[in-house]
């Protein structure tokens, strides 16, 4: 059955294929009951008047679109299979009375140097670097399946917004929460909840992507975290101090993106902004995918945003700056690349995502040997990887009159059975190459953003497409034909992507398309393995700077419960 909720019935109309004489099926949109569109309303008022009553993004209340990038915010850690699984693997080893940050040795190991009002005595919050570290002591301890899902973006306050959505109500106001499958999910009672330290290293290195070298560090603001400041938990930032952005008065700390976020999250190391696998000064950093490989596992990665974005990239690839989207890719499918000539890696067994359609003349960003093209996975690439020419790919691609999700599935059972590896490339060419947004009411029809204007997609855009659960089970199918495991990263990159835009609307539904990647891993599980051999991680790289201040107006005035 598919998790894609339908469309409204201004959508429900007959796509159909100039192939379905020749046996292609007759796509119609997915259909559904049609749903007050509340937030959808909500958000349009808001970029309309400019401001709103309900929530804001950065520090000034009156100005709805105040901050549209990320900040430094704690973020929220979910795992699965952990609680119990021993010394590395417990969460509770990184978080309270041992938190590296109540120790100035151990912060001073993370950064490379101390920075200024980061040791806290108090600390209840772990690191980000602790969740690699996580990762590697459950290869270590023999868990078999081990899957890190990333919500790109998603601080506490966009997970309690959509949490808040879907139940209706408040449903609590601090702590893990309830509401969404990822929180109220115990994995047979070894679920565990904490929050940890997103900060990288540094934000102001010059790199030369040709030659792949650090050409310049000036550090400026450097990484760390002033919990005074900041809050010592996720919820205790509704203040939203410009701190948080790297702004206002004393000592501020930079403020992180995807790349050394993601870098952490797979190597264990703090590096600088921009860095895809490699640390400080440019040195390759082996990855919990790499381990993986190297001990047998297969491994895997999907995202609804472009193959070679910042998140899925780092957990694999190598480059000095994320904007080498062709060069990240070789590296994802072992290909020779700027950063591997000679020797290439020998690239992971599913990769799945988007950058379909997204074709550039150039791209200066990308270094000398860019090729005209798809920027995100260069057409002569594609080619060579796919099994037809002797690559190692069955490949599955949007295309035109053909039901994404079947198709998809279909190439995934074949590689399975097989033997093969699975590419799958998918997305909306015009809008970078993402994924459809679900929205909020999960129509496809999502809210103007900050510049006033909202993707519109036809019903080809959603039914070409597979969803990011249908793209995990995919993935699924493919990976668990090892019999000794595998790795597998799934990133709900759309959260981020919506945060920037400061589009309530496409956010709320990005998290509950991120929930529904959740609930397959954690069916899967359930039907294939247990949580003595499995080990899931529901995460984010950071967080932005959404503030909800009357949280009540998420729901419809008829539907809030009444004030006693």
């Amino acid at each position: 059955m598919s998790r894609r909720p339908c469309l409204p019935a201004l959508l429900c109309v007959l796509l159909t294929s100039p192939l379905a004489a020749c046996g292609q099926a007759t796509i119609a949109p997915r259909s559904a009951t049609p749903v007050d569109d509340h937030i959808r309303g909500l958000q349009t008022a808001a970029i309309h008047e400019g401001r709103s009553p309900a929530a804001h993004w950065g520090t000034d209340p009156a100005i709805y679109t105040h901050w549209g990038s990320h900040s430094n915010r704690l973020v929220p850690v979910y795992t699965f299979g952990t609680k119990g699984a021993g010394a590395g693997v417990d969460l509770d080893g990184y978080s309270g009375a041992n938190s590296p940050y109540r120790r100035e040795g151990e912060v001073r190991r993370m950064y490379g140097y101390l920075p200024e009002n980061t040791v806290d005595p108090a600390a209840d919050y772990c690191d980000q670097t602790n969740i690699a570290d996580i990762q590697r002591r459950a290869l270590e301890s023999g868990k078999k399946h081990i899957v890190l899902i990333v919500f790109d973006g998603m601080d506490w306050q966009t997970t309690w917004a959509a949490a808040i959505h879907k139940t209706g109500r408040i449903p609590y106001r601090e702590g893990r929460g309830t509401g969404l499958h990822f929180q109220d999910y115990d994995a047979a009672g070894t679920s565990q909840f904490g929050w940890m330290v997103a900060s990288p290293l540094d934000a102001n290195t010059v790199v030369d992507e040709n030659t792949q070298t650090i050409r310049r560090r000036n550090r400026g603001t450097v990484g760390g975290y002033d919990a005074s400041r900041g809050g010592s938990t996720p919820w205790a930032a509704e203040s939203a101090d410009p701190y948080l952005i790297e702004k206002g008065g004393g000592v501020v700390h930079t403020i992180p993106d995807s790349a050394p976020t993601a870098t952490a999250l797979a190597a264990g190391v703090k590096t600088f902004n921009g860095a895809i696998g490699v640390d400080a000064v440019g040195n390759k950093l082996v990855t919990v995918a790499h381990r993986a490989q190297q001990a047998g596992r297969s491994v895997g990665l999907v995202s609804s945003v472009p193959v070679s974005h910042a998140t899925p990239a780092a957990m694999y690839a190598h480059n000095v700056s994320r904007d080498d989207f062709q060069d990240i890719s070789r590296d994802l499918l072992g290909r020779p690349s700027i950063a591997h000539p000679e020797n290439p890696l020998p690239g992971v067994d599913v990769l799945i995502g988007g950058g379909w359609g997204c074709d550039k003349s150039s791209d200066r960003p990308q270094g000398e040997n860019f090729l005209p093209g798809n920027r995100y996975l260069a057409d002569a690439d594609l080619r060579a990887v796919d099994v037809r020419n002797g690559g190692a790919y069955l490949i599955a691609t949007r295309e035109k009159g053909v039901r994404g999700a079947d198709r998809l599935m279909g190439v995934a059972e074949r590689a399975a059975r097989d033997g093969t590896r699975l590419l799958g490339l998918y997305g909306v060419g015009r809008y970078n190459g993402h994924l459809p947004y679900r929205t909020a009411d999960g129509d496809y029809q999502p809210a103007p953003g900050r510049n006033g204007t909202a993707e519109k997609y036809d019903p080809a855009d959603v039914a070409e497409n597979p969803t990011l659960a249908e793209m995990t089970d995919a993935a699924l199918v493919v990976l668990s034909r090892n019999p000794n495991g595998f790795w597998l990263m799934v990133e709900a990159g759309d959260v981020d992507w919506a945060n920037h835009d400061n589009n309530l609307d496409n956010a709320i539904g990005a998290v509950e398309s991120g929930d529904e990647a959740v609930r397959a891993v954690t069916a899967w599980v359930e039907k294939h393995s247990n949580w003595s051999e499995s080990l899931l991680i529901v995460t984010a790289d950071h967080g932005h700077l959404l503030v909800l201040d009357q949280p009540e107006r998420l729901v419809p005035e008829g539907e809030r419960p009444k004030r006693r």
